[in-house]
């Protein structure tokens, strides 16, 4: 019989996709056959003419197995679908599709990893909560939850709740996102908690802030953007936004790269002289992830025939997009983004699984 695992998280956005690929790597570096399945998802992308959870298709990529959506993907909670049931139940087989990828997969693999969606009640309203979900598969669960003490161990105990009214096996917390500084803290108070509730602490992952970069694509969609030159470099990561205004005050070293600069095109050219001067001052290349130019209102077409900088531009690959907004539009747009891991940063996926590896002990797991 195949060895089950649930990852579920208190939260969204706490990293359970994160914990989920470092865990399934560190079984398969041990050896095992393991497969994985996200079997209630809500994000969904086409995937040959058929709708997928996004992480079914990261996961497929980093492990490389063919993607079968009814087996690796059995049910996704689209816009519509909870209300679609709530008409119409007898119309839907959720649970008997999750079974059914379940069978399929526990034969032929020795190990399975579901991850679960959301925080452990969504999919309630169809009968699929995670509890639900990790009763029905028989599996033990491993809970994220995101670092911190007193708000930690409540938010613990309100999640554990639903796993405990289904009489679900735990088996271990992982607690992610801790700021470097307190982790001694951290362990020690929720660790003591944890002991209270005989529920073993797997390890804490120090908060990383390489992995909340976001792609220069995923802003320019949030943004309503338009790209005017260089859509090659879409796929830059941008460590910091910087606006015009800011430049003066904007403290260069040779370390600085991955920058987003945000400008109206009146002071694009200005904008820019001035990052290649102080760029030349501490002898870097190119510190430009991007450029937006903001519109108040109005989407640029194209850049402006006097534009002055337009060789350092094209040499260095540097995007420009144009969007509709001010730039504290732009710049609310930006900071509001939650920012995940996906298939076109699978060089975050593999830092992903490196922290799992050094500050997760799956040897604690309680079967």
């Amino acid at each position: 019989m195949a060895k089950k695992l649930y990852i579920a998280a208190s939260n969204q956005h706490v990293g359970k996709t994160t914990c989920t690929l470092g865990i399934v790597e560190a079984f398969r570096e041990a050896g095992e056959r393991v497969a994985y399945c996200k079997p209630v998802g809500q994000g969904a992308v086409d995937f040959k003419n058929l709708q997928v959870d996004k992480d079914a298709l990261l996961f497929s990529t980093m492990m490389h197995f063919d993607l079968v959506a009814k087996v690796h993907s059995p049910v996704i909670l689209g816009p519509g679908a909870t209300q679609a049931y709530l008409d119409e139940p007898e119309k839907f087989t959720f649970r008997d599709d999750v079974k059914a990828a379940s069978e399929i997969l526990e034969s032929e693999y020795e190990m399975v990893v579901y991850e679960g969606t959301g925080h452990p009640g969504v999919g309630s309203v169809v009968g699929l909560s995670n509890a639900d979900v990790a009763k029905m598969l028989d599996a033990p669960v491993i809970l994220i939850v995101e670092g911190g003490v007193g708000y930690t161990i409540d938010r613990l105990n309100l999640c554990l709740s639903l796993f405990r009214e289904q009489d679900v096996r735990l088996a271990g917390v992982i607690i992610n996102k801790v700021l470097p500084e307190k982790v001694e803290k951290v362990e020690h108070y929720v660790g003591m908690k944890l002991k209270e509730w005989d529920i073993p602490l797997l390890g804490l992952i120090p908060y990383d802030k390489t992995l909340l970069y976001p792609l220069l694509d995923t802003i320019r969609s949030r943004i309503q953007g338009k790209v005017l030159a260089n859509p090659a470099g879409l796929n830059n990561l941008v460590e910091e936004v910087v606006a015009a205004s800011l430049l003066p005050k904007y403290q260069f070293n040779e370390e600085t790269q991955g920058l987003l600069l945000v400008t109206s095109s009146n002071r694009l050219n200005d904008s820019l002289g001035r990052i290649i001067e102080l760029s030349e001052r501490e002898g870097i290349s190119n510190p430009l992830a991007g450029v937006v130019l903001t519109g108040d209102g109005v989407l640029l077409d194209s850049l402006d025939e006097g534009f002055e900088y337009a060789n350092y531009v094209f040499k260095n690959n540097i995007p420009i997009i144009s969007t509709p907004l001010d730039t504290y539009g732009t710049a609310v747009q930006i900071s509001t983004m939650e920012v995940k891991i996906n298939v076109q940063t699978l060089g975050k996926a593999r830092r992903a699984v490196e922290l799992v590896r050094n500050c997760v002990d799956l040897k604690k797991i309680r079967w």
